[in-house]
């Protein structure tokens, strides 16, 4: 009887709040949510209309009276309100039963992140009913999802590719010994295929339909054999509807300009390697983790630019939930890599 309530009032939260996905960690549950951060509202009221998967299909179709947007912008919170809107929604979700305490929430944010942003996330868990609110950068919480010693002296480098930001960081001694964060990731991807487009066939697409194009025919490195598909769009000068068909050639092409970002941004931390962690990098390699990992051939072209060992990670998508949820059910051993709220 005591055990059982004890988990009742253990209801601890690990999240992942991504510019593309919100991923929810529940201590002795493992992940119980995994939902698109996109919120729909009724533009005369302000009131929420759908949220997650539901308002995600409404991106680019909705009526004058709803708008379906996302709250966060390269990896931070853009508008403040319809986030913790956003998270008291998934927090319910995801607890499904009604508790007496408030729960503790572990919450990752990107190492690049400033003092304002941070506060914006601590404010908008604490609004959406946390007790308490722990951040953790993001690629710490993601080498730990992948089962990096970061406790030790030796050198770990991790790269995640997310939805709004790419985090590499070379980690030692539960803390990041030089990181390079950019606002470049999936969604920039997703962008660039959008203006390609757009450029080259006179045909409007929708971000949906990139999205679906680069997980379909995108690549980062040449193929063995190249590919296409049909697309279909809004064609530019009859604005008529019309299907052109794309080669995974023109989507290689179309993401040069962010997949060259993110290279720059890996030489680059690198060269900010201490030599004695460089070695060790060289030895294990680098870790792929992030929903923009998945893109085919980027651990190719990395490892041709680095030449160095490049590891992507099984299921790349779930490493900073998972990361966020041990730091969740081991909090002491794990104490030093958070950051309590509090106000500076």
């Amino acid at each position: 009887m005591f055990g059982n309530w004890g988990n009742f009032l253990n209801n601890d939260i690990a999240i992942d709040l991504g510019t593309a996905n919100t991923l929810v960690y529940i201590k002795g549950k493992g992940i119980v949510l995994n939902q698109p951060s996109v919120v729909a509202l009724e533009k005369s009221t302000g009131k929420v209309y759908a949220v997650g998967s539901e308002a995600k299909a409404m991106l680019g179709k909705t009526p004058d009276n709803i708008q379906a947007i996302r709250p966060l912008k390269d990896g931070v919170i853009a508008d403040f309100e319809v986030t913790e809107y956003m998270l008291r929604e998934f927090i319910r979700q995801a607890q499904k039963k009604r508790h007496f305490i408030a729960p503790r929430i572990v919450i990752c944010v990107p190492s690049g992140i400033t003092e304002v942003e941070k506060r914006a996330v601590r404010d908008s868990a604490k609004h959406a009913g946390a007790r308490e609110v722990f951040l953790v950068a993001e690629p710490i919480a993601a080498a730990i999802g992948v089962g990096l010693p970061v406790e030790q002296p030796s050198g770990n480098m991790i790269i995640d590719i997310g939805g709004g930001t790419t985090e590499i960081a070379v980690i030692a001694l539960n803390g990041i010994v030089c990181d390079t964060s950019i606002r470049v990731g999936g969604d920039e991807m997703d962008e660039a295929i959008v203006t390609y487009i757009k450029k080259n066939h006179n045909l409007l697409i929708g971000d949906q339909t990139a999205e679906q194009i680069k997980k379909t025919i995108g690549s980062a490195f040449k193929l063995r054999q190249e590919e296409e598909m049909e697309v279909k769009g809004l064609d530019q000068v009859t604005g008529i509807p019309k299907i052109q068909k794309i080669s995974t050639l023109e989507i290689r092409e179309a993401l040069q300009e962010p997949i060259q970002a993110i290279v720059d941004a890996l030489k680059h931390a690198l060269e900010q390697t201490p030599p004695e962690l460089a070695a060790d990098i060289k030895d294990r390699g680098i870790v792929m983790t992030g929903g923009g990992a998945m893109l085919r051939g980027l651990p190719d072209l990395l490892r041709e630019h680095t030449d160095l060992p490049i590891n992507l990670m099984d299921d790349p998508l779930y490493c900073v939930v998972l990361g966020t949820g041990k730091i969740l059910d081991d909090f002491e051993r794990y104490r030093a890599v958070v950051m309590k709220s509090t106000r500076d």
